[in-house]
């Protein structure tokens, strides 16, 4: 079904097709018609799967013209929120539709002058959001289309209390959508209070990984950890790789090693300023820098097209990250690659992972590089140091069957 056959307006329509959009994604086709008819909305879909339009395009639709401030929509994080406009003005560029983006790190100067002009749909991150409204300079009261995104994620940063807060704030008339990843039990705390009789989408299994997106573990001793990152970058023929941290010290040391080797290199992290982060997208959007090293405040924070490859320098935390790290590649139907390079320790990480995602990742071994022993990091305790077997402990992993680019796979090496 093509999008003029979901009942947009003929601007909206338009904006679609200069947005380079062709056939709606399953969660905009199941979405879409339930926006339009006003009722209240919950729905799921694994990331990079067009959330967004599924809810902008039918809101954009039922506002029509310009007027006072009726749409607002959370996000979880400055990027998020700044994206989130920028498709906004991307679908409404045939409208006289008005928007602005909401979020701290930055002054309130711009905020405040787009404001004051007047704006149909607000983008906001809670906090900035709350600074506003307690200041006078935002009112809620002509609110009739609330949106909750990522709400996952809003919950993992602890905004609960905040956002509800908000939503006290809002008309109780109104519709209400909530569109998240995953919608864990904790969600529906947020559901039962905010939405009314929700209809309820789920597109996919939200604990798997999207079937576009070919992953793969590289063991690999603490001590050659980085040395396999470079011969992973070196023998991959990439366009753009997003490398991901648990911290954000570890993302500037992996930054600071990759530039010395001759990579361009942006970091994004939440010590970075807002100018910073904002150069730092803007410049991995543009071809400027070919690595992006980051935390996990960018595993649902970027959305850039052409992202071929993704690589876990560290195991994440949770194994639901796991799912949103690698679904930052291989997005809209494109093709991509996950490398998540293991060290001994982070064995129980990696089971807690392959149950989570129902399925064995694959072990691979990178050809030509000189592996060493199998050793785990000195300061680890010795219960944590779980043995992998001889085998393993000299290299002798599986090999690869072919299907990533760089190592007899569709791309050839570089």
């Amino acid at each position: 079904m093509p999008f003029k056959a979901l009942n947009l307006s003929e601007p909206v329509l338009r904006g679609v097709q200069a947005a380079g959009y062709s056939d709606p994604t399953p969660i905009q086709l199941r979405a879409i018609p339930l926006v339009l008819g006003g009722g209240d909305v919950v729905g799921s879909a694994q990331t990079g799967t067009g959330k967004t339009a599924a809810f902008a395009l039918p809101i954009l639709t039922r506002l029509g013209a310009h007027g006072k401030t009726r749409v607002l929509v959370l996000e979880p994080t400055r990027e998020l929120a700044a994206q989130v406009e920028t498709a906004f003005r991307d679908f409404a560029r045939f409208t006289d539709l008005r928007t602005v983006a909401v979020f701290g790190g930055v002054g309130y100067g711009n905020q405040r002058k787009e404001l004051s002009r007047g704006v149909d749909i607000i983008v906001a991150t809670p906090g900035r959001l709350m600074d506003y409204l307690k200041a006078g300079t935002i009112s809620l009261r002509d609110i009739n289309t609330l949106v909750l995104d990522e709400v996952d994620h809003m919950l993992d940063m602890g905004f609960l209390p905040v956002v509800k807060d908000i939503i006290s704030r809002c008309p109780r008339e109104r519709q209400t959508l909530l569109f998240s990843a995953t919608v864990p039990p904790e969600i529906q705390a947020i559901a039962s209070f905010a939405l009314r009789n929700p209809s309820r989408i789920e597109v996919g299994v939200n604990r798997t990984v999207n079937e576009s997106v070919n992953h793969a573990l590289y063991p690999v001793g603490y001590a050659q950890k980085f040395d396999l990152l470079l011969a992973l970058l070196e023998k991959t023929d990439f366009d753009s790789v997003l490398v991901f941290s648990r911290t954000k010290h570890g993302a500037d040391k992996i930054a600071r090693r990759l530039k010395s080797a001759n990579h361009s290199v942006a970091v994004l992290h939440a010590n970075r300023s807002q100018n910073q982060r904002i150069e730092a997208l803007e410049g991995f959007k543009s071809g400027k820098y070919e690595v992006m090293v980051a935390t996990d405040i960018a595993a649902r924070g970027i959305d850039v097209a052409g992202v071929s490859h993704v690589i876990n320098y560290d195991v994440p935390e949770k194994p639901e990250d796991y799912v949103h790290r690698i679904g930052r590649t291989g997005r809209a139907q494109a093709v991509g690659d996950a490398f998540t390079l293991v060290t001994p320790e982070n064995e129980k990480d990696i089971r807690d992972i392959q149950r989570f995602i129902g399925a064995k990742i694959p072990e691979l071994k990178l050809e030509g590089f000189p592996y060493g022993p199998y050793a785990p990091r000195p300061d680890q305790p010795p219960q944590q140091r779980e043995s992998r077997g001889r085998a393993q402990a000299h290299g002798d992993f599986p090999q690869k069957r072919g299907g990533f680019r760089g190592f007899g796979g569709r791309r050839g090496q570089r």
